[in-house]
């Protein structure tokens, strides 16, 4: 019977009728919601023993993880069931390599958070660029189109925006590399 309030019951008993399908091991990592809160199995642990076993005799190597004190990381502690009869225990967990291992998972969320800003961030920024980009570059009709290269390469030169200024250098970067295809071509001739 539940103690909680009769509707959180009817859900819980809802989600593991729904859930029954499922293998054991999906259901046990599924967040449950319960009334407001958000409950997560209990696998999620900052700390763990984790000894790894290699095969022995007729059983096959396993991997062990536990929740245990560091001082009780050993594999009499970890490897439940023991694969062997109580005889062959002491020789199966002298091969057994078991390792004490600690994460912080508020550095991890913190680190995730703080990546995935940045990102939306830039994101968001593109996407203003890319909204703000047409504005900015509206061309004004009662201006006079300038018909000489050297004027346009200078008024790029004088530009008040970024956009601008870096376009210029693009269009200065692109005309150098195709004068020195050009030359090198030239000689490439010549040599012939």
């Amino acid at each position: 019977m539940c103690h909680l309030c009769s509707s959180t019951c009817l859900f819980s008993s809802f989600i593991t009728s729904q859930t029954s399908y499922l293998p054991t091991t999906l259901k046990s990592t599924m967040p449950l919601l319960v009334g407001s809160q958000l409950v997560l199995p209990r696998n999620f642990e900052d700390v763990r023993c984790k000894c790894i076993c290699p095969p022995y005799r007729n059983n096959s190597g396993h991997i062990y993880n536990k929740n245990v004190t560091q001082k009780d990381c050993t594999c009499l502690h970890v490897v439940e069931p023991m694969p062997v009869p109580g005889h062959d225990v002491e020789a199966y967990c002298l091969l057994c390599e078991c390792k004490y291992e600690e994460r912080s998972s508020t550095t991890i969320k913190v680190t995730i958070i703080i990546y995935l800003s940045v990102v939306g961030a830039l994101l968001l920024y593109m996407l203003f660029l890319l909204l703000v980009d047409p504005l900015i570059r509206k061309h004004d009709p009662y201006t006079q189109p300038l018909h000489n290269e050297e004027d346009s390469e200078s008024a790029a030169a004088r530009g008040n925006t970024v956009l601008e200024r870096v376009e210029g250098a693009q269009q200065r970067w692109k005309k150098q590399v195709q004068e020195q295809r050009k030359t090198v071509f030239d000689r490439h001739k010549l040599l012939s």
